[in-house]
């Protein structure tokens, strides 16, 4: 009896573990794809669309893609100074930043702070949902890997800046410059930049406070360090 158990509890491992690698192999040529080819969309556009539609079936998102040469070395650059500064450097995680987020977490107790690079932030946008799930963070750290050794620095920053979002059912550069500045993202200028930047890390919230206080502060700050940043 204990030999047919265990006989079966092998087995059953097996084949999780091939499912397992099954599906990183399918995202892995997901990656590979998209190297030359846009992602039309993305799991979190998919999750916010849902969302939407729950409330209004006729919902949709705002979203067009836009090649990298057509966005605003602004926001390029707005976004490097406010999300992940040493993006052209790290592997795809930045370490320095991660314990300075874990110390900041401890001293308060609770998660106050991500310290995810930009990397980190398109692996979750591409392929995982708002949801969290014990093995999400891990997952995560898998779908960067791949993104990082399979594509160039520049690749990863155009796919980031075409499906992150930036407010409620909008994404992509190029229809948050529309929604907010009714201008393409070519022609954002550094003002508009640094606040879009600025939105990042809660864009539906600031799509309706478009004047709060703690979004002012944060513009002016991206503003004043954008010289500084290196971009792809």
């Amino acid at each position: 009896m204990k030999k047919q158990f265990w006989r079966l509890f092998r087995r059953i491992l097996l084949v999780l573990f091939i499912l397992i690698l099954l599906y990183q192999v399918w995202l892995a040529a997901h990656i590979w794809w998209w190297v030359d080819h846009n992602p039309a969309s993305s799991s979190f556009m998919q999750d916010r669309l849902e969302m939407l539609q729950d409330k209004n079936p006729a919902a949709k998102l705002q979203h067009q893609w836009v090649p990298y040469s057509r966005i605003a070395n602004s926001l390029k650059q707005a976004l490097i100074v406010s999300e992940d500064a040493k993006f052209v450097d790290h592997d795809g995680f930045d370490w320095e930043g991660i314990q300075k987020a874990y110390e900041k977490d401890l001293k308060k107790g609770k998660i106050v702070s991500g310290g995810s690079t930009i990397s980190q932030q398109l692996a979750k946008n591409l392929f995982l949902t708002s949801k969290r799930t014990p093995w999400r963070k891990g997952e995560e750290v898998i779908i960067t890997v791949m993104l990082e050794h399979l594509m160039e620095k520049e690749r990863i920053f155009e796919i980031y800046m075409n499906v992150i979002e930036w407010g409620n059912g909008v994404f992509g550069a190029e229809a948050a410059a529309q929604h907010y500045y009714q201008v393409s993202a070519a022609q954002l200028s550094p003002e508009q930049a640094a606040r879009l930047a600025a939105m990042v890390p809660n864009p539906r919230y600031y799509d309706k406070h478009r004047e709060a206080k703690g979004l002012l502060l944060k513009t002016d700050i991206i503003l004043s360090r954008m010289k500084d940043a290196e971009i792809p």
